[in-house]
């Protein structure tokens, strides 16, 4: 399957959009690790349909005028991945989630690791929102995008500072 992939900028920095005619498959950072997701593209195509569509929902939620995407996803991940990756897009808009909440969630309350290493994977942040996962303290911890962007996004969200300290936990 082809990919291609289309530049973006936004308020937390460059991003690039990969996808298909299946969907989209990455958001990629700024300075994302190469070997972070599967999703790779050797077409530029500034007018991809569905890297458009991304595109514009993604101004619209940064812009503060949307709370949900309904762009076609085609993440690639193992059937684990793919379930975490899942319940992150349950997570409503402007909550958390601790990556224990998520774990007992997948009904295996001790795979708590391997749903913060499956959250790391996840191929398209933001739209499947991985900045909504939290450590159980509340405090912000790993993000692909770094932790100034995760603030950023929660703070976009007006995610409660009940349910989240702002200040980053290095």
């Amino acid at each position: 399957m082809a990919y291609a992939y289309k530049y973006m900028d936004s308020p937390v920095g460059q991003l690039t959009l990969i996808g298909s005619d299946k969907g989209l498959a990455a958001i990629l950072w700024e300075n994302d690790h190469p070997a972070r997701v599967r999703a790779t593209a050797d077409i530029k195509n500034d007018t991809h349909p569905v890297l458009l569509e991304t595109e514009q929902q993604l101004k619209e939620y940064f812009a503060g005028k949307r709370q949900t995407f309904s762009v076609k996803l085609d993440p690639i991940g193992t059937a684990f991945q793919r379930e975490v990756w899942t319940a992150l897009a349950g997570i409503p808009y402007g909550e958390t989630r601790s990556y224990l909440q998520i774990a007992h969630q997948l009904g295996n309350p001790k795979a708590v690791r391997a749903v913060g290493a499956a959250n790391g994977k996840n191929p398209i942040s933001i739209i499947l929102p991985c900045h909504r996962v939290i450590a159980t303290s509340g405090a912000l911890t790993g993000f692909a995008g770094g932790l100034p962007a995760k603030a950023a996004l929660l703070s976009l969200e007006g995610a409660k500072s009940s349910d989240v300290q702002l200040e980053i936990a290095w």
